[in-house]
């Protein structure tokens, strides 16, 4: 919803103003009186009211739960009717499928390197799934925006460039362009600020102006900060002071300059063992001390200790030209002058109190978040803070450039300094940067990135709290992208905080979905917040849309709370695939195990038709199909890599088992098949090909398409558990039987690392128990109605050795049971599911090791159900 502005009046949600500066003091006053209420919703800010309201833009961004959410709604469902009339949508809009098509794309865009974070998304990326699930005037949601990408997209789905839109018009066909509405918000203040910046930006022209205005004023009054003199008479500009550590010898308790003893700059090398200078004894950074001296903090006035740490070497430029000189006696009277100097405006005096990552600097004897910060930076952040306001949008200039111009800068022999994402990591050579050149250059970063943007765009609303609390209305949202955290990945709150210290707003980690040892949150205790927030988004979306998730993390078991989370929310998975995000390129995958690239989730909440057709039948086999037959509606059709037709795991006999038996359960349902009479009736209803299930509608299509390309990529299953042996050896014997010799040695090959705590039976046995022998003494395949007397047969086999574990896990005195048969223990958790023996589930589930369970995503969803009902 743009502001409409008849004879420069504005008109926003009912109200007329006559300027932007109206409008905002209006709603902000509006907002103060709201917030005793929105103070009770979980993820409400650290920070004062009034720094709160300051950093606020209401109703369009507000550094808090922001009240106006359904407001936007109401006004921008009302907008679509017009949209309708004008031929711009349609009223019948419905997609099937997931989108499931190669994309590469890059990160090197303007928008996207405008200000850092830790994990970001390209919008252009973002824009195809979009385009594709949603027409113009529809409602996207992102409850963990980050920088607000989502919401970029949304946006110039709407005004592309004429580069992009002819790219993305030669991938999708057909596109209905035009501006999406965004509602988006994060737990975390800077990163709703951030999207706030990108999502409502200001004119590119404006922004640069005053920016060069406040940089030549503060060079006009503080330039000589930054002052050195080329050959003792010739004033230059310094470009960086690269800072050196000091030690204690650990022989004859000496001191040791690091970067006098250990950097050899001729050679590009860093020494990791170094000499003495008075004792000539060999030094490495484990047997020296830090050099410790008592100093006065002029910003918190207290007297404190801290690491020695000097001046060694000085960048300049003079008369165009780059310069480097050791600190003369010039120099260090300057420094002594920046030491003296005493800040009367703001800097952050925020405490540090331990984390499982930030807790990294009580070893550097850093306390406070101005000690993250050379002195003359912080005279310098402190004076633009002064000035800044959310009309000039100078906070953004100061949150840019702050990991630029801390001690967490890394000087490199090779030159390309920088700082180690996702740490508080303080080398023994930090390197000091020039803050005017970082000031200019952000300046002319985001005057190129709003330029790009629509600075009309008033088409979207931003939030600051968690989304396991959302204070929107059920079924008000067209379309979800999301990109949550990764478990233990990035200690989110930890990371921000250097930023939300500036902003006078902090995070309220309470309610932040991670693993963190410091708050005491386990990758259980991860998984149930994720849940909670998928639950909200399940419950905001309008049934039969679609919801995408974008999620990286290498342990398969975060992989598998979030898998468990989403469909023990409502959602129903249709589609896995992989993004690179070095390459920016999306694969498809042919796994939903343990991952080691970015995923992508591509899930629906089931439609109300379905919904009312799965009651009726709930209690049937009827309700098992129609289950099937809806599922298979929203898996793709058809996908092609590299000029060949590719396996479409997901409708694969195993995987419709497995969201069968995860739809069932999140309902609390028993399930009323076993999987010998769901493979057989799968074959009896619908068609196969390849492995793989369709509908007759489908399979033609299947069929046209895959004569096109008529090469097939199988499946690569390597075996590092017993399901994924079976998986294999159904592949190795659909070809053509086999004797066990010829089978074994090509066993052998396939065989990966096996999950530790769990046991693949020996290869006869699972031959034995899945397969048929002929009189050559081979083994084949058996036919649907065989497959189920077998599966029969293995099934109780399975329940016998799961009686064993649950006897022992009953009377045994030990603590774990070190190793099992996960198929047994599936088998066994499904049957007490059923009986509703739930204390059953849980006392094996806490017996067997941890990592097991949460790496296996059947004995997770059977877990997490009975750990809700005891």
């Amino acid at each position: 919803m743009e502001d409409i502005k008849v004879d420069n009046k504005i008109t926003l949600l009912g109200k007329t103003f006559n300027t932007e500066e109206e409008r905002r003091d209006y709603f902000r006053e509006e907002l103060r009186k709201k917030l005793p209420e929105l103070k009770q919703m979980e993820g409400f800010p650290i920070g004062e009211d009034e720094d709160i309201l300051n950093l606020s833009d209401p109703p369009y961004y507000t550094a808090c739960p922001n009240p106006w959410l359904n407001d936007f709604i109401a006004e921008w469902e009302e907008e679509k009717k017009q949209l309708e009339k004008e031929g711009k949508r349609v009223t019948d809009f419905e997609v099937d499928e997931p989108y499931a098509t190669d994309v590469s794309e890059g990160k090197n865009n303007p928008i996207y390197m405008a200000h850092s974070y830790h994990t970001k998304v390209p919008h252009q990326a973002i824009m195809r799934y979009i385009l594709h699930y949603t027409q113009p005037g529809d409602i996207v949601f992102d409850g963990f925006a980050g920088t607000g990408m989502t919401g970029v997209a949304s946006s110039l789905c709407g005004n592309p460039s004429s580069e992009l839109k002819y790219l993305l018009e030669s991938e999708l066909n057909p596109i209905k362009w035009g501006k999406r509405k965004y509602l988006g918000g994060d737990l975390s203040s800077i990163a709703s600020f951030i999207s706030f910046n990108y999502n409502n930006p200001v004119n590119g022209e404006t922004f640069i102006n005053k920016s060069s205005d406040l940089i030549f004023e503060l060079k006009k009054n503080f330039a000589w900060l930054y002052e050195t003199l080329h050959e003792h008479k010739y004033k230059g500009e310094i470009n960086y002071t690269v800072w050196s550590d000091v030690y204690s010898c650990g022989n004859c308790n000496e001191e040791i300059v690091f970067w006098d003893a250990a950097v050899d700059r001729d050679n590009g090398l860093v020494k990791s063992s170094f000499e003495c200078p008075h004792c000539k004894s060999v030094q490495t950074k484990k047997s020296v001390k830090d050099s410790i001296i008592t100093v006065y903090d002029s910003v918190t006035e207290k007297v404190k200790s801290q690491k020695k740490r000097i001046p060694v070497l000085i960048n300049y430029s003079f008369k165009g030209k780059r310069f480097d000189k050791v600190p003369d006696d010039n120099d260090k009277k300057l420094f002594q002058e920046i030491d003296n100097y005493s800040i009367t405006e703001f800097t952050p005096k925020n405490r540090i109190t331990g984390g499982d990552e930030i807790g990294r600097l009580a070893n550097e004897l850093i306390s406070n978040a101005s000690e993250l910060f050379p002195k003359r930076t912080l005279i310098i952040l402190s004076q633009i803070i002064k000035k800044a306001t959310t009309e000039n949008r100078f906070h953004l200039l100061v949150t840019s450039i702050l990991q630029n111009v801390s001690w967490l800068y890394r000087w490199r022999a090779n030159g390309k300094g920088g700082t180690t994402s996702g740490t508080y990591y303080i080398c023994a050579t930090p390197q000091e940067n020039n803050i005017f050149n970082q000031l200019e250059r952000k300046a002319r970063d985001f005057t190129q990135a709003f330029s790009l943007l629509d600075n009309n765009n008033q088409d979207s609303a931003i939030f600051t709290n968690s989304s396991t609390c959302l204070n929107i209305n059920s079924n008000s949202v067209d379309y979800i992208f999301t990109d949550p955290p990764f478990g233990s990945n990035i200690m989110y709150s930890e990371l921000n905080f250097m930023w939300e210290s500036w902003l006078r707003v902090i995070t309220n980690n309470k309610k932040e979905a991670i693993s963190n040892r410091s708050q005491s949150k386990s990758t259980l205790d991860y998984q149930g917040l994720i849940h909670s927030s998928f639950e909200e988004c399940f419950r905001i979306l309008k049934p039969g849309k679609w919801m995408t998730v974008e999620f990286s993390n290498t342990s398969a078991a975060v992989w598998n709370s979030i898998q468990t989370s989403i469909q023990q929310a409502g959602f129903i998975i249709s589609n896995i695939s992989s993004l690179d995000k070095q390459q920016g390129s999306f694969k498809a995958v042919n796994t939903v195990t343990a991952v080691k690239q970015d995923l992508i989730i591509s899930c629906y909440k089931p439609s109300s038709e379905f919904d009312q057709k799965f009651k009726q039948h709930q209690n049937t086999d009827v309700a098992v199909w129609d289950f099937v037959e809806e599922h298979l509606n929203h898996l793709p059709i058809h996908l092609v890599k590299d000029k060949a037709t590719t396996a479409i795991i997901e409708r694969s006999p195993k995987i419709l088992f497995d969201r069968l038996i995860a739809f069932y359960v999140q309902k609390g349902l028993p399930v009323p098949i076993d999987a010998g009479a769901f493979q057989k009736g799968l074959r009896e209803r619908f068609i196969e090909r390849d492995g793989m299930f369709f509908t007759n509608e489908q399979v033609q299509q299947y069929d046209k398409k895959k004569a096109e390309n008529p090469e097939f990529i199988q499946l690569s299953i390597l075996v590092s558990s017993e399901q994924d042996g079976v998986l294999w050896l159904k592949n190795v014997l659909t070809e053509k039987s086999l004797a066990y010799q010829d089978i074994q040695p090509l066993w052998m090959q396939a065989l990966a690392g096996v999950r530790k705590g769990d046991v693949i039976p020996e290869l006869a046995i699972i031959l034995e128990e899945n397969f048929l022998k002929d009189e050559q003494g081979k083994w084949y395949v058996p036919d649907p109605e065989n497959e189920a007397d077998l599966e029969k047969l293995r099934t109780k086999r399975l329940l016998k050795q799961f009686e064993v574990y649950k006897k022992e896990a009953l009377t045994t005195k030990k603590k774990n049971i070190k190793e099992v048969r996960v198929e047994a223990l599936r088998a066994g958790f499904k049957q007490s599911y059923q009986e509703k023996d739930f204390k059953t589930i849980i006392t094996i589930g806490d017996k067997i090791p941890n990592k097991l369970l949460m790496e296996d995503e059947v004995l997770l969803q059977f877990y997490d159900i009975a750990s809700s009902r005891i």
